[in-house]
């Protein structure tokens, strides 16, 4: 299968690359991200062959279906990380919490959130690429919180890589951010920006597309990549858990074949929400994708309105922080899928030089022909955490928005999914807020300590053996610094 550009084609770059190709080099023409240039389908047959396998073989078969430049033997060791995770017989537990409504639990890998589904397997194929080709590689991570500790675990010490992550500083949970402080590697590079997200992943992007900054690179024999969902590898494999979910419902009778289900997502940078997408275009059975946002909604605005406007917005703080996003860079996948090149780069680029662009009433059409969306306040994402918490179901702030699109845009009487993306343990203080109707301000070990005892909940051993560990990377600062920073650590 071959890969092409969502922005078409300038001098200098392949009209045309395979997959490993979008691995090593994620930056395309005009500053575009890569996209499969046909979509393999989930016929009838693949279906009846595939619903009752385990999650490793069923996501080696989709692998398969898009016919990568990948050996099978490094697909199936990439995969069988799948086996570190909580049950490596159930990878992704699918736990009815109301008759029709259903959660995908997606955060059971080493770093707790749904981040691991990609980036264990990614890290071990874009590893080989680089022992294979040689060469060394740099990749650049930007995180709001769960990307750059799956980054930082499955690159760590691995040869011919090595890694910088970016995040906001006070941008991220306590639990996040001593993930990534504490991470050891010799290969690791953290660095804290005076700044948020967007600004970190407004710098990785520049970063990637920088002549001079990939000049520099090349002096020390360095390639540059990213693990952020820019990268193509990070998005094939988010496909895959939304194919197993529609499956697991087969399997356990709650739907028949063909049956149609809803997808609902908590989305910031729009990569799970592009997973489902992609899923129901190849023909997996979805009625429509359901965004829930948080108060920083501009993908609401955007579905139901057709304006991605950020002229006059400001990001905001909130108690789901890692969807505290006012750039969605998938959101520019699907754009190139329904509207071509041209268009996507008329619209990119009118993002990019006014923070604004606005769809024609066919194109909002189109878009609502697959999407709906709300966004939710964090009074009403506590009360949620609240109300399932007492009905023995814990959930995260993230997961928390999803109760909204469950009752505001459930138009049909059909099962859903909600993909919960990060543990409870990430974001203690918030979750204990919720649970006592309080606004006080806990520490995360405090808070950890008191949910667990009143609900009689274990604490991941992984999350509470980060109170004693040390604080190997300190370094915080101005976003201009940036770049004087990473050349600094690949020089050392």
């Amino acid at each position: 299968m071959k890969f092409i550009s969502t922005r078409g084609n300038e001098d200098g770059f392949l009209k045309e690359v395979e997959f490993s190709y979008t691995l090593l080099n994620p930056s395309t023409s005009f500053g575009g991200l890569f996209v499969p240039k046909t979509l393999p389908l989930l016929d009838k047959d693949f279906i009846s062959k595939n619903y009752n396998l385990s999650y490793e073989e069923l996501a080696l078969n989709v692998l398969k279906m898009f016919e990568t430049d990948i050996e099978d033997e490094v697909l199936k060791d990439a995969l069988s990380l799948y086996k570190k995770f909580d049950d490596k017989n159930d990878t992704t537990p699918l736990v009815k919490i109301e008759d029709d409504l259903f959660v995908n639990e997606l955060y059971h890998g080493p770093t707790r959130a749904f981040k691991d589904m990609a980036l264990q397997p990614f890290g071990h194929i874009l590893s080989h690429l680089a022992d294979k080709s040689g060469k060394k590689y740099l990749i650049l991570a930007a995180t709001s919180g769960d990307t750059g500790p799956a980054t930082l675990d499955t690159f760590a010490d691995k040869k011919n890589i090595q890694v910088v992550c970016l995040y906001p500083d006070g941008g991220t949970s306590d639990v996040q951010r001593l993930q990534m402080v504490t991470q050891s590697g010799e290969n690791l590079k953290i660095i804290g920006i005076n700044g948020n997200f967007d600004d970190a992943q407004s710098a990785l992007k520049s970063l990637l597309s920088s002549s001079s900054f990939k000049d520099e690179l090349q002096k020390n024999s360095i390639s540059l990549s990213a693990a952020n969902s820019v990268n193509f590898g990070r998005i094939i494999l988010q496909i895959i858990y939304h194919i197993k979910g529609y499956f697991e419902l087969l399997k356990r009778g709650e739907i028949k074949e063909g049956e149609k289900i809803y997808i609902t997502i908590p989305s910031g940078n729009f990569g799970n929400a592009l997973g489902a997408y992609y899923a129901k275009k190849m023909g997996l059975p979805i009625e429509k994708i359901l965004i829930a946002s948080n108060a920083n909604n501009v993908l609401t605005d955007l579905i139901n309105e057709g304006k991605y406007d950020i002229r006059d917005k400001e990001l905001i703080s909130t108690s789901s922080p890692a969807m505290d996003i006012l750039k969605s860079s998938n959101v520019e996948r699907v754009l190139f899928d329904k509207f071509g090149a041209n268009r996507t780069r008329e619209l990119m680029e009118s993002l990019n030089r006014e923070n604004f662009y606005t769809l024609k009433d066919w194109e909002l059409k189109e878009l609502q022909s697959d999407f709906a969306a709300v966004f939710s306040d964090d009074v009403f994402g506590k009360e949620s955490i609240k109300k399932y918490a007492k009905k023995g179901y814990v959930m995260d702030p993230h997961t928390a928005t999803c109760i909204k699109a469950y009752d505001k845009l459930k138009k049909k009487n059909l099962k859903m999914i909600l993909c919960s993306t990060a543990e409870w343990t990430k974001f203690a203080p918030t979750m204990l807020n919720a649970i006592n109707d309080d606004n006080k301000k806990y520490s995360d070990l405090e808070a950890l300590k008191t949910i667990s005892k009143e609900l009689n909940i274990e604490i991941t051993p992984s999350v509470m053996e980060l109170f004693d560990k040390e604080i190997l990377h300190d370094v915080i600062v101005d976003k201009q610094l940036i770049e004087e920073e990473i050349l600094k650590f690949i020089k050392s």
